[in-house]
């Protein structure tokens, strides 16, 4: 009778609700709506994301996205690369993320790569921008460690030709230096590459002249805690970065891959920007091989934003398994 009663209820306040709705008492009463159409935005949020490694934070800086035509640069026939990235929900041209690491030590601010800056056009050259949003200033930065020197990687160093960073020194492998900074290469190479070239040089020299560009010659401590690892192939002195703390690690490995969708069912597969394609092949498959047995953190400049993950080992393959987004420090 309870239950019956209750029902009655329910169903008079409905009935009440739908007649002063539709006017039975009175003026009839229009439902509430937009007055307006909300404009779309168009833009994505900042592009920084934070984790911990050990006693260090990292912060994961997008310098923006640029598109690559995948099918024409990678070794592989065109239709397979087609199929790959179809597979993966994508399409060539493929948006290809640029991404650079922060590492606060506590005692240091350490950059690995500066992205493009003004090099490469306007979706790229946002890293000081998102910088600025992950709370940080550049001149806060202590050090600056170059995987390579091709212009996505170092064409932050400067703003309009001046130094963009006013207090770090900048690092790079020596045999990387010694060919992107030479004019004679600079002079005997083919035109379509001689961009490659003036830009490392332009973006060097201002940190060169104050004393600030400072390379390396072997693997080493570089600030404690961060290691360089000689990954030679993509670029004559390619180089990747372990960060360490508390026994957790975190391999920056630059270059090492380009597209994800092709490249770790297939390592392979080279793209027309390795200056030995052999050798970075085999780079690829030596490292992926140790970071999967090891199970170490990996933070990839073009894998898509952030950049984070870690590689499962699948026989001849790998497997990315991307890192948990969380809010929390961990």
């Amino acid at each position: 009778m309870l239950c019956v009663t209750r029902l009655s209820n329910t169903f008079r306040a409905t009935t009440l609700t739908a007649a002063i709705a539709l006017g039975v008492f009175g003026a009839v009463v229009a439902p509430l709506t937009a007055t307006a159409a909300a404009p779309m935005v168009k833009t994505q949020a900042p592009g920084f994301y934070r984790i911990m490694v050990g006693d260090f934070e990292v912060t994961a800086i997008n310098d923006g996205t640029i598109s690559l035509d995948a099918a024409k640069l990678l070794s592989e026939p065109a239709a397979k690369t087609n199929a790959a990235l179809k597979k993966s929900f994508e399409s060539n041209p493929i948006e290809t993320s640029d991404n650079a690491y922060l590492v606060n030590t506590g005692t240091k601010l350490v950059l690995i790569d500066t992205g493009g800056g003004a090099l490469l056009g306007p979706t790229l050259g946002k890293l000081l921008t998102n910088l600025r949003a992950a709370g940080y200033s550049p001149d806060q930065v202590d050090e600056i460690l170059l995987t390579h020197m091709h212009p996505d990687h170092l064409g932050g160093l400067t703003v309009n030709g001046a130094i963009a960073f006013p207090n770090a020194t900048v690092h790079a492998d020596r045999r990387d230096a010694d060919y992107w900074l030479s004019q004679v290469n600079l002079d005997k190479a083919p035109p379509e590459a001689k961009g490659y070239f003036q830009g490392a040089i332009a973006s060097v020299k201002p940190y060169s002249d104050a004393g600030k560009f400072k390379p390396f010659d072997s693997d080493g401590e570089l600030v404690p805690g961060i290691r360089s690892v000689a990954t030679y192939g993509h670029t004559a002195g390619h180089t990747s970065y372990i960060i360490e703390s508390k026994g957790q690690q975190l391999m920056v490995v630059g270059d090492l891959i380009h597209v994800a969708s092709v490249q770790f069912d297939n390592p392979s597969v080279t793209i027309a920007f390795d200056s030995d394609a052999t050798a970075a092949a085999s780079t690829r498959k030596k490292v992926f091989s140790e970071l999967a047995s090891d199970g170490a953190l990996v933070g990839a400049d073009h894998l898509q934003f952030p950049g984070l993950g870690h590689l499962r080992s699948a026989g001849k393959s790998w497997q990315w398994v991307p890192v948990n987004y969380s809010t929390q420090s961990h």
